[in-house]
């Protein structure tokens, strides 16, 4: 046990560096994004004044084109200041603050994600990364490749990112697997427990989880399949990459519920998205461009240094604990 706690020691310090780097860029993206919107030329001939309802979004419906004075920068405040608020929760709670969570990873390597909703989300984004890079190299190595939805407006596109996640996880996490939990597991029904429920799937008590892992799997494979089958979406080699973030998203909804995967969500997609952009507009390139950057790569080795960190403390901490567990007995 003590070979354990000095092996977790020695990585416990450049860990809750990484932790704290990567807490750091998600905290500057807030302000990033803001100038990307209102005080860049992302746009091109439209800018945030652009009519929300004049989105492609509202083709078909009775929204489309009507006369109302929502402009696009109008609903990206809103979209911005709730996750801030977000943020904000996961900093504080649920039990610890960030920085006093980040004190027994210091000098034991050793930690508990459900203490702190930030400790969980820069864990899992970091893993959910590394995961999806993993994805990608194999697929490369068999020429399937991960091509975007061609966005005509960075802007619009930009736009788009920042609210899928809340759509997305709304849709995905709250409704599809929160839901069907609730109605699986609970044991009392009222409209406050359900929302407490659905908030944190936690109040459930959840003691045999083969059927939410099943329903969390089913979940992500409509999620993937969501992210390639519709008008212009991704290419067919994002379907394994969506899953398998759809899993991980499903799992960290499980454990630590809905503010922990609304923020990796938003990570993913506003989080890197206002970097790119805002490398695209400093340095006067493409988006495309902007994805190759060397800032842009310095992120993601970071997030894949990060994922490795986190997969390899947590198995060491589990094989020790088992061990431990196994010489009780």
């Amino acid at each position: 046990m003590q070979n354990s706690n000095r092996l977790l020691q020695l990585v416990g310090i450049p860990f809750t560096a990484l932790l704290s780097v990567i807490f750091g860029l998600l905290l500057v993206s807030f302000p990033i994004g803001l100038f990307v919107v209102f005080e860049s030329d992302i746009g091109g001939d439209i800018n945030y004044e652009y009519p929300f309802t004049h989105l492609d979004l509202f083709i078909g419906t009775e929204l489309y084109q009507a006369p109302i004075d929502v402009s696009i920068g109008d609903v990206f405040v809103i979209l911005w200041s709730l996750y801030l608020v977000i943020f904000v929760i996961a900093i504080l709670g649920p039990k610890h603050d960030f920085l006093k969570t980040l004190s027994p990873i210091i000098s034991f390597g050793r930690y508990n994600t459900r203490l702190n909703y930030m400790i969980g989300v820069t864990k899992w984004l970091s893993i959910l990364i590394l995961i999806s890079a993993l994805i990608n190299f194999v697929q490369e190595e068999f020429e399937i490749e991960i091509v975007p939805p061609l966005g005509d407006n960075d802007l619009v596109q930009f736009f788009y990112v920042t609210l899928a996640p809340l759509t997305e996880e709304f849709g995905f996490r709250l409704l599809l697997i929160g839901i069907p939990l609730f109605a699986i597991y609970s044991h009392k029904s009222s409209v406050k427990y359900l929302i407490k429920c659905l908030w944190n799937p936690n109040h459930l008590q959840i003691y045999d989880s083969k059927k939410a892992i099943i329903l969390i799997i089913f979940v992500s494979i409509l999620f993937g399949f969501a992210h390639v089958a519709f008008g212009d979406s991704w290419s067919e080699g994002k379907f394994a990459q969506a899953t398998a973030s759809g899993i991980i998203l499903g799992w960290v909804y499980l454990r630590y519920g809905f503010v922990a995967t609304l923020l990796i969500h938003w990570a993913i997609n506003y989080f890197v998205f206002s970097y790119a952009n805002f490398i695209s507009q400093i340095n006067m390139i493409s988006i495309e461009d902007a994805f190759s950057h060397s800032l842009m790569s310095s992120l993601e080795l970071l997030l894949l240094v990060s994922g490795a960190f986190s997969i390899g403390i947590m198995f060491v901490n589990r094989f020790y604990s088992k061990k431990e567990s196994d010489l009780e007995v």
